[in-house]
């Protein structure tokens, strides 16, 4: 894994997965945050397509296949709570994607010690108990409809 530095912002990708009225969340095994609810998802990788990159992070943290539909939104999360302990402040721009995704068919990644389905008011109830505070935004967001194409997102890779 590279070295992750916190001096500048970074891109995550990230998946809100929803059936039947739950979210899908995994629990976080290691790193500063160890043993909180998140939404499956990483840092994207340098040149790696960020659709693309939502797919692999879900698939690695659920066990499942996911196939991105739409985006759900771009969020920016600044982290000040953790600049002393992390020497610099994580600041976030979070691309969340909502899909589909198949039974569980692969094993989970080390970073993740296990995965649940929630409804909105258990995830409301976690309260410190999430990794990031905007989990809640996103569900809220999904819940009111919105979506934007995949198309908004344009992966190019200058030769």
């Amino acid at each position: 894994m590279t070295s992750r530095i916190f001096t500048q912002t970074f891109a995550v990708v990230a998946a809100l997965i929803e059936e039947e009225g739950r979210f899908l969340l995994v629990k976080e095994a290691g790193g500063p945050e160890a043993g909180t609810w998140n939404l499956p998802a990483g840092w994207l990788d340098v040149g790696e397509d960020p659709i693309l990159g939502a797919k692999r992070e879900a698939e690695e943290e659920t066990g499942r296949d996911f196939m991105p539909t739409h985006l759900l939104g771009v969020y920016s999360l600044v982290k000040a709570n953790l600049a002393e302990k992390l020497q610099g402040t994580p600041h976030a721009i979070k691309l969340v994607f909502v899909g589909t995704v198949s039974r569980q068919s692969h094993p989970l990644a080390s970073d993740v010690s296990e995965t649940r389905w929630f409804t909105p008011d258990e995830i409301d109830a976690l309260g410190g108990s999430l990794r990031d505070p905007d989990i809640k935004q996103q569900v809220a967001d999904y819940l009111s409809g919105v979506r934007f194409p995949l198309s908004a997102i344009r992966h190019t890779i200058q030769g």
